[in-house]
């Protein structure tokens, strides 16, 4: 039975001159029919060859989605090769350290700057080459046009790092039985949602080739009829959005949860009249939703002076989200789900090759959950409602460290160390982190998760919104952005209000700049970094708890 990455190559080769990818540059589009894809592949194998690469050597490939970052990891992979691929917005000292674990032949970078900021970090390291390097030394039409090499179900085809929330990242080893059987998951899953596609999809990708989810939906999308767009300006991404029209997309919540945040503050600036019309459409939307009448017209109107508006930002032809990396607000699918966008959630991590979970399209989706296990997969809650997995898609181990795979593998069952619960329908909540767990010097445990996310649905400004108080007798919070102080003061009030004492949040700081990746306060797909967090602002956090304990001693 073909691999999968066989089957890419076969779809490949019967699209011919079809369009199957494009790059977003300006207002213009950059694209390749799959023949001219297959020959950037074929040139590509032509220099790893060159270059002396063996089945089983890894390669580390660095730099921002693009065509020609596909074609090279399409190329290390059938070279038998290990793709190592890294975020080119990392931190250079988090990328070296990496390069240095992993010790691949090539360091593939996408131009001489970025692999120059790594090998500053180095000691020593790999030969770097960059893309123009690779695709001059073999000319079009001269490279290896073979069939990928052959490959065993246990054999490595890729070494990705995880986020490292705290402490080192650690890399996560894929196979190919891990890629066979998730792909084979998603592309079922795509057939359910397109049970009879007239015309290729229309795709559009913005989150980075290195996390796992995102590399499988472009492996899923090469493995059949698809017009894959990449955005290469993520400061123009609205722009490049409408531009792409596409039918689907993948998502964080971050931009979704901006998306709407944005909307409500635009609202709030527009008349009167308007914002009263959007207050009864929702109104009516949420009462028909939950299968009552009434409220009609005001939803028609709604539906005509904005919510189609709305939807526009997204092209004509967006028919469904898709959204990972975290749980979702309930608040923000039901916002979507009212501008008639579904969203289909999806859960997984590094470990589990992106995937665990994913909404099923042909069924309405339970706002705030994150759907069922994917098929041949199975989960379970263990200890501390601790999330465990086994299936074909867990990872084997992590590189060099048998430690820790013992620690998070044990008796067949992935520990991912996430909580969590599943309903009668067998549909999945995520509650938080196990290792995010406060623990006050009372001997309450509190996740901090749905603390943060109430705080922020309340308080529209707000980038970021960290609890902090693990071995102190109470909560405090950390928020960023431009935030007025009594703002941030009414919605934690209003929280504390739906809270025991134990959970409350007794004072805040307000921080004015945003965490990022490139401050090393955010892991690369936007996971706060608690330790980095909390050891930067060591001092703003304790005068945080100075102050509380004086006023509260000042009124005692």
């Amino acid at each position: 039975m073909p691999n999968y990455l066989e089957n890419a190559f076969a779809q490949l080769e019967k699209a011919s001159g079809r369009v199957v990818m494009r790059e977003i540059r300006g207002a213009e589009f950059t694209s390749v029919s799959a023949k001219e894809l297959l020959d950037l592949v074929a040139r590509a194998r032509g220099f790893l060859r060159q270059a002396g690469l063996q089945p089983g050597d890894r390669c580390a490939l660095l730099g921002p989605n693009s065509i020609r970052w596909a074609a090279i990891d399409l190329a290390i992979m059938a070279e038998a090769g290990v793709v190592v691929p890294l975020y080119s917005r990392q931190a250079p000292a988090e990328l070296a350290v990496m390069v240095q674990d992993s010790a691949p032949r090539l360091l593939i970078a996408g131009d001489a700057a970025l692999g120059d900021a790594v090998a500053q970090a180095l000691p020593s390291g790999p030969r770097r080459v960059t893309f123009d390097e690779m695709f001059q030394a073999v000319p079009a039409g001269q490279g290896i046009a073979a069939p990928p090499l052959a490959r065993e179900s246990d054999d490595l085809v890729t070494i990705i790092y995880t986020s490292g929330t705290s402490g080192e990242p650690k890399g996560v080893c894929l196979n190919t039985k891990n890629l066979d059987h998730m792909l084979g998951c998603t592309t079922g899953w795509i057939d359910r949602l397109e049970s009879n596609p007239r015309e290729p999809l229309r795709v559009f990708q913005y989150l980075p080739f290195n996390f796992a989810a995102s590399w499988i939906v472009m492996m899923s999308c090469l493995t059949r009829e698809t017009v894959l767009t990449l955005s290469t300006d993520l400061n123009k991404l609205a722009d490049e959005i409408r531009l792409s029209a596409p039918q689907y997309f993948f998502n964080v919540p971050t931009l979704l949860e901006r998306v709407k945040r944005a909307v409500e503050e635009g609202l709030a600036k527009r008349g009167s009249l308007i914002q009263s019309i959007y207050r009864k459409g929702r109104a009516a939307w949420l009462k028909q939703n939950a299968g009552e009448s009434g409220g009609g017209i005001w939803l028609l109107l709604a539906n005509k002076l904005i919510f189609s508006k709305i939807r526009d930002r997204f092209g004509p032809n967006l028919r469904g989200l898709v959204c990972g990396s975290a749980p979702l607000a309930p608040e923000t699918q039901e916002f979507f789900a009212m501008l008639g966008i579904p969203i289909w959630q999806v859960y997984g991590l590094t470990e589990t090759c992106g995937i665990c979970t994913m909404d099923d399209p042909r069924v309405p989706s339970e706002p705030g959950r994150v759907g069922p296990a994917v098929p041949g997969i199975e989960m379970k809650a263990g200890d501390n409602d601790e999330i465990l997995v086994r299936g074909p898609n867990i990872f084997p181990g992590y590189w060099s460290r048998p430690e820790e795979t013992a620690r998070v593998l044990r008796d067949g069952w992935f520990h991912t160390g996430d909580q969590g619960e599943a309903n009668l329908r067998g549909n999945w909540r995520i509650s938080g982190r196990i290792k995010n767990l406060i623990i006050l010097n009372s001997g309450h445990n509190i996740a901090p998760e749905p603390i943060e996310e109430k705080i922020a649905q309340r308080l529209p400004g707000a980038q970021q919104v960290v609890v902090v108080g693990n071995g102190r007798g109470y909560l405090c919070a950390l928020v960023t952005g431009g935030v007025a102080r009594d703002a941030a003061q009414a919605a934690i009030d209003a929280v504390n209000t739906e809270l025991p004492h134990y959970r409350q949040v007794r004072n805040f700081t307000i921080l004015p700049e945003a965490f990022t990746p490139e401050s090393g306060l955010l892991t690369a797909n936007g996971k706060l970094k608690r330790d980095a967090i909390s050891r930067k602002y060591r001092e703003e956090i304790e005068q945080m708890y100075q102050k509380h304990a004086a006023a509260a001693g000042s009124n005692a």
